[in-house]
């Protein structure tokens, strides 16, 4: 029997949505009653969720789905569905626990804003459009709750309108990743081609069951590679991250529920969620299309880790430090750590949500500076900032033993290690993992030590602001305790497996490695970073690679001169054949025309015409002849009568 939670998991997503809707339509310039309504909204899917999420506690293996019929076109039906497993449950909490307390921050953050109610509507339809992603047991309702994410980004990362910066970085999210989506929509397209369905499970013949797999066939690596076009565009990876970036236009607590809860966490559920498919014939796990999802994933990593560490503003630090991560749970993903990747994805989702609500405090406390370079000595006059912030950057870096990030890093590393394809992605990810150390503790040195930079007057936040910074540094140092070897509770959880304590499990020489490595970061950091000033000791000691770096390795500029001159080029060169090759076609048919027509009628006023007004003119005169022979009087009839007989009489004579 079906348990009742799961027909009613379609509530998770509505409530935020209907929360959403009310705002914009009662609520208009009532801010404590919106506020409240969006809170609350995200406090009653916080318990859906965990209600779903106990009904799959203790139950290793759950999975239970409710599909139905949306609508039907002659034999066919379009059906839809929502899915409970381990995976759907661990991220619905996720997200509405992180959720409500970037709405809560929020509250403090944006009190003077003057668009206070539409920023919750709008927060409260994200978060329902990427539990809706989440729930979805059919891959067409997830892509029409993935569009819905795109369009819930575009408002957000452009809400402040009066910034032309805000509008042009939400006009590339949003082409950007429909990029990537049309080779989703390709990808689906495909999909239901050879297999018949778009459902995940449907009691053995969905998409992701044997009977579907079976259908999919040699089809799975060219289906695989266009959904993952998907996830490149909303998770940031190489060549579409160019957008991930810019979104720090958005306000900040946008910039902490893009990174840490919905939009980029989207892209690695997807392919967590299809995962039968990039794994469809494996050989040692090894498939065309997991090699490039590792690869992707590795250039992504390193990329964004170094430029990373030549950048200024304190949100484009985390923005690429995210873009960095999910290139680190990518290839997770790819080399078969798909557990690893998600207990990553979770744990990231609260230490990023802490880094990026702890920067919105720096921000409005040090009355909106993002420079950096402009901060220093923060750490006195912010104790509550400061104290977050560094357990936020600790587990980001993945400082051993008593942070969440450290214990899903060392799994993903230890997974790289086992890849049969190659060892390069192990080593390289290992080099990625003292780069994230190093910038985040520049960042540190540079926001929070030193001498303040700054004649502006900085202050700590208000208790709004920083007790959600509490709660989220809490949560990223507890989490570590069911990410340990020692008990790896949410590892056994996600693979279905039971869950054993074994202590002797810590000791891993894969423990030491990070360890070493997370330290010589700090340490490199720490040396080159402890005498802070305006000028980069990278810019000083390697002036042309830190502008590379500063300059984001120049990738804007050759889009620029490449794809989107080529496609200027393209529009001008299409708008040139419609203005002088088709439109000189047109005119030209349209000459020949107007000549083939000036014969025609000359014809046909000059001949016909003529010809039937001459004969109607000879009509009408022959009937007014006859007309006056019809005069009525008899004497003239009876002449008319004796002329023609006489007539007759010689005519007679004449032929006689």
């Amino acid at each position: 029997m079906t348990p009742w939670i799961v027909t009613y998991l379609w509530l998770i997503p509505v409530v935020p949505l209907v929360a959403s809707l009310l705002i914009l339509s009662f609520l208009g310039s009532q801010r404590k009653s919106a506020a409240a309504l969006a809170i609350s909204g995200q406090v009653i899917a916080l318990g859906l969720a965990a209600l779903a999420f106990a009904e799959t506690f203790g139950a290793p293996g759950f999975r239970a789905f409710h599909n139905f019929t949306w609508f039907t076109f002659g034999q066919q039906a379009v059906r839809l569905g929502w899915l409970l497993d381990p995976l759907t449950a661990a991220m619905l909490v996720m997200i509405t626990f992180v959720a409500l307390w970037i709405f809560v921050f929020s509250v403090g953050y944006m009190a003077d804003d003057k668009n206070f109610t539409r920023f919750f509507a709008y927060l409260s339809f994200f978060t329902a459009a990427m539990l809706g992603v989440v729930i979805a047991n059919s891959l067409l309702l997830l892509f029409i709750c993935w569009e819905l994410v795109g369009l819930a980004s575009y408002l957000l990362i452009g809400f402040w309108i009066h910034k032309p910066s805000a509008a042009a970085a939400a006009k590339k999210a949003f082409i950007t990743t429909r990029i990537g989506d049309m080779g989703f929509f390709l990808g689906i397209l495909w999909l239901y081609g050879s297999s018949g369905t778009l459902l995940f499970y449907d009691d053995g013949r969905g998409c992701l069951e044997s009977a579907g797999l079976v259908l999919i066939g040699a089809s799975a690596t060219s289906i695989a590679l266009l959904i993952f076009c998907g996830a490149v565009g909303k998770s940031g990876q190489f060549p579409l991250h160019v957008w991930l970036p810019d979104a720090m236009e958005g306000p900040t607590p946008v910039s902490a529920l893009i990174h840490a809860a919905t939009m980029v966490a989207a892209g690695v559920f997807l392919v967590a969620r299809v995962y039968p498919i990039f794994s469809l014939g494996a050989v040692d796990g090894v498939t065309p299309s997991l090699t490039v999802v590792v690869w992707i994933g590795v250039i992504t990593a390193l990329i964004a880790s170094l430029i990373a560490v030549a950048q200024s503003d304190i949100k484009r630090i985390l923005a690429y430090s995210t873009v960095s991560q999910l290139g680190l749970m990518m290839v997770s993903l790819g080399v078969g750590g798909v557990a690893a990747g998600i207990m990553h994805l979770i744990a990231h989702g609260f230490f990023k949500a802490l880094l990026f609500l702890g920067a919105g405090s720096v921000i409005h406390g040090s009355h909106h500076e993002q420079d950096i370079r402009r901060m220093g000595g923060l750490r006195g006059v912010m104790p509550i900032t400061f104290l977050t912030y560094a357990v936020g950057m600790m587990a980001l870096s993945g400082v051993p033993l008593f942070f969440s990030g450290a214990w899903t890093k060392e799994e993903i590393l230890h997974a790289t290690a086992h890849w049969p394809k190659s060892h390069l992605p192990h080593y390289l990810m290992m080099a990625g993992v003292v780069l994230t150390a190093l910038y985040m503790t520049r960042q540190m040195i540079y926001v929070f030590f030193g001498r303040a930079r700054s004649d502006v007057h900085a202050h700590e936040s208000p208790r709004v602001m920083t007790i959600p910074l509490i709660v989220l540094a809490v949560c990223s140092i507890g989490l570590g305790v069911i990410l340990t070897p020692a008990w790896p509770w949410l590892h056994d959880y996600l693979t279905g497996e039971p869950a054993h304590f074994d202590a002797a499990r810590l000791i891993q020489p894969m423990l030491f490695v990070s360890l070493a490595l997370v330290a010589a970061g700090i340490a490199l950091g720490w040396w080159m970073y402890r005498n802070t000033a305006e000028t980069d000791p990278l810019a000083q000691r390697q002036p042309a690679l830190f502008r590379f770096l500063e300059g984001k390795m120049w990738l804007d500029e050759l889009y620029q001169h490449t794809v989107i001159a080529g496609s200027r080029f393209a529009a001008r060169a299409s708008d040139w054949i419609d203005r002088y090759f088709w439109d000189g076609i047109a005119r030209l048919v349209g000459g020949a025309g107007d000549f083939f027509g000036s014969l025609t009628k000359g014809f046909d006023e000059r001949g016909i015409n003529a010809s039937a007004d001459g004969a109607s003119a000879g009509t009408r005169g022959f009937g007014r002849v006859v007309s006056a022979l019809h005069s009525g009087q008899i004497q003239t009839y009876l002449a008319a009568v004796a002329v023609s007989m006489l007539a007759l009489l010689f005519l007679y004579a004449w032929l006689g």
